[in-house]
Parts: C-alpha cells; structure tokens; sequence
C-alpha cells in the first residue's frame, strides 16, 4: 500500500548563527502515522521538530537552508503565512501551558482568533476536541474553572485540545510526557496513539521505550545529523547503523 506523504523533508539544514542545529535532513514524513524523532540530547531533534511548523525562525539570528514540503509546497517561500500555516501543524510542549483562562477558554481560544464567534458553534468544537483529547468526561461539569486547577496530565491533554480545536492536519508533539508521571504519560501515550486515525504525529522523545511502543517509524539524529530512518521495529529489531544500534541499546546518550 503507498504511503501518503505529510511532509517532505529535503536538505534541511538550519544554523543558529554559525553553529548548525540540523544539517542536510533528508526524510518523508506519513499521513496518519505516528514518527518519533530520538537522540541524544542536543542532536537536533526539537530544531527539525519546530523546522515543520516554521516555530524555529522565531530565534533570532536563524538561517534555514533547504526545503520542507507541506502539501506540495515549500513552507519557507516568501508568500506561505506562518500563522496560516501553524493552524494546520498543532504544536503540544514540553511542559503544559495553559493559559490563566477557564477550560472552556483554553479550547475556545483558536477558533476565536480564527473568527469563529457563534456559541453554540464554539460549544461544539469545544466538546468535540476535549473528547478527542481524552479529556471531556474528566471536565465536562467544570468547563468554567480556571484550567490552572487541573493536575499536569490533564493540563498536557487541555494543551492537546486546544491544538485539536483549530482543525489542524498534524499535532507535533516536543517531548509532551517529560514532566509527566508514569501513570499520566502512559494516558498520553494512549491518546497519541489513538490521535493518528486523524492527525499526522511527530514526536520529539528522549524515551527509547516511549517511542518504541508508540511510534511507526522512528528518526534517529546525532549531532545534528539524520543517521537512520525507518519504521520503528526496524530501527529497534534490525538497524542498519552501528551508531543506532549503540543508542538503542543504551551504550550512549
């Protein structure tokens, strides 16, 4: 069966004034797939991850070379809108950031800012995308409490919702279970999983074991460098790098 490509990744480079942070990547990203990007830390994974969504211009002094093909065309040509475009790439963070609002605003918000203004419109986008981040049934009858109140797990799915509420075709997750206990990662982790029957997912991990039981195919960087892709179990059962074997295997990182 062909794969249907999200995005196409070609000679990405990107330099941080004269240190480069991803050099010369090369990969096909999959509709409805979960891609999971290891490494060590400071290899890039979080640089080629904000690559997709145009985020990592916002540094200053950054230069981007190469292209990203996003539904057949280049995202770094002049006339792409980076705020259009990151209403299609979601992006969930490191640590959940809500805002100082109600659960019901966090949601509400994009598609206010998107002009969305009926009522009972926003009611349904925000039921919609609270049950598909696992959420609603946990929240449904404090909808107006500041989010602030609720524990980190669910303010990371809140954080989710609020991407899925935008309508968007792929949520890039950055390492979205790092400051997360056990038992609220692995809710998290269930939830991507069940994400990818409508979102394309990538996903910057420092957990190997994360990114095997959840991922498709998996991107392994070191120092900047793509070292090896493919799908996941044959990056973790046969890799065909030394170097992926020695991560895996947790000989370094």
């Amino acid at each position: 069966m062909m794969l249907s490509v999200a995005f196409d990744v070609r000679e990405l480079s990107v330099y941080y004034g004269k240190k480069i942070g991803v050099k010369n990547v090369n990969l096909q990203i999959y509709r409805n797939k979960v891609t999971a990007i290891i490494g060590p830390s400071g290899c890039g994974k979080s640089t080629l991850l904000r690559s997709l969504n145009r985020l990592v211009e916002l540094i200053d002094g950054v230069r981007i070379e190469g292209e990203v093909i996003f539904d057949g065309r280049n995202i770094y040509e002049k006339d792409v809108d980076p705020v259009k475009l990151r209403r299609r790439i979601g992006m969930v963070f490191q640590q959940p950031n809500p805002f100082p609002k109600s659960i019901f605003d966090n949601v509400a918000y994009g598609p206010r800012v998107h002009g969305i203004i009926d009522k009972e419109r926003l009611k349904e986008i925000v039921e919609e995308s609270l049950k598909r981040a696992a959420l609603w049934e946990e929240v449904k009858d404090r909808l107006h409490e500041s989010a602030l109140k609720l524990s980190g797990g669910q303010q990371q799915r809140l954080c989710i919702a609020r991407a899925i509420a935008t309508n968007p075709e792929v949520i890039l997750f950055d390492e979205p279970t790092s400051a997360l206990d056990p038992i609220a990662s692995s809710k998290i982790e269930d939830l991507i999983v069940e994400l990818k029957k409508n979102y394309t997912v990538v996903i910057v991990t420092h957990s190997i074991q994360q990114a095997a039981r959840i991922s498709d195919y998996t991107a392994f960087m070191y120092m900047g460098e793509l070292i090896e892709y493919g799908e996941t179990a044959q990056i973790f059962e046969r890799p065909k790098k030394e170097l992926t074997e020695r991560y895996i295997t947790g000989r370094f990182g």
